[in-house]
């Protein structure tokens, strides 16, 4: 599905659940009549979707959030969201809507690995400049945001396999907490094939980051993009359109990996939200 036109860009994360649309929720909608509705699940890792009366400017925790032309908005509650957040929506007629939303708190696992070559621990000092520009670029791929819908459709599994990893989950190697994990991390074989979850734009495509190898990002519509790390060999190319199910990649352990497996992430602009929510199939697994 291809959008008219980019609209703006902006500058410079399992459990059982019903369905709207593409996206998990599991808690009833909050609504003010012809206002503003916020549906989702108000929970650290998840995706909520809203509407207000068109031309009203939305903001998070004082940060302005896009507004689609129909009054559509979504914004996401990164890992370590507050316990509350606010909603604060500016009518067309200057009238102010504010809402208190409570988030709740997950616990994360812990998992403790030794004998951890030195290199997954800490990055030597000749590879900084390369690990910048690496997240510069990643975090442009993940800036655009454009007037489509694709993530609202029903997401599919992007590979078969066993999950090893989970969300929110920190490691510590050899004794030395590491960034916590924001990732689903599906165990397979290298060369297994990777399939677009879901329509959108290849924003960026690129065999060999530091840290994630060979890796992809696909921008879906309002800022939420997917991204797929750790791959053997790349199907696509930047600017690439990709429809649900095509093939985009193979796993591989390339990157700073200790076995082959693939990691997706999911983001609404960069803030890192939780895979999970697109799969509700793997809850019970």
């Amino acid at each position: 599905m291809k959008p008219t036109k980019v609209l703006a860009k902006v500058p410079s994360q399992f459990l059982k659940s019903s369905l709207v649309a593409g996206i998990v929720f599991s808690m009833p909608a909050f609504a003010k009549p012809d206002n503003l509705t916020l549906t989702g699940d108000f929970r650290q890792g998840h995706l909520i979707q809203g509407k207000v009366q068109p031309g009203s400017q939305v903001s998070l925790d004082g940060k302005s959030v896009y507004v689609g032309p129909k009054g559509q908005f979504v914004f996401g509650f990164g890992r370590d969201a507050k316990p509350t957040s606010q909603v604060k929506v500016i009518l067309p007629n200057n009238q102010t809507i504010t809402k208190t939303l409570n988030v709740q708190q997950r616990s994360y696992k812990e998992q403790k690995i030794n004998g951890v070559e030195k290199k997954y621990v800490s990055p030597p000092k000749s590879t900084l400049a390369r690990i910048k520009k690496d997240n510069a670029r990643i975090k442009d791929a993940r800036s655009v945001v454009d007037m489509r819908y694709d993530f609202q459709e029903q997401a599919i599994i992007p590979t078969k396999g066993p999950i090893s990893g989970v969300y929110g989950s920190r490691r510590i190697f050899n004794g030395v907490p590491k960034w916590p994990h924001f990732g689903l991390d599906i165990a397979a074989k290298t060369g297994s094939k990777v399939v677009a979850p879901l329509p959108g734009k290849v924003t960026l495509a690129d065999p060999d980051l530091y840290y994630s190898g060979g890796t992809i990002v696909v921008d879906h519509g309002f800022g939420i993009t997917t991204t797929y790390l750790h791959l053997s060999k790349l199907k696509v190319k930047e600017g690439q359109w990709v429809k649900k199910g095509d093939l985009i990649g193979l796993v591989g352990a390339t990157g700073r990996v200790t076995g082959p497996h693939l990691d997706i992430r999911l983001n609404w602009q960069q803030v890192r939200l939780d895979p999970a929510i697109l799969f509700p199939s793997l809850a019970t697994k």
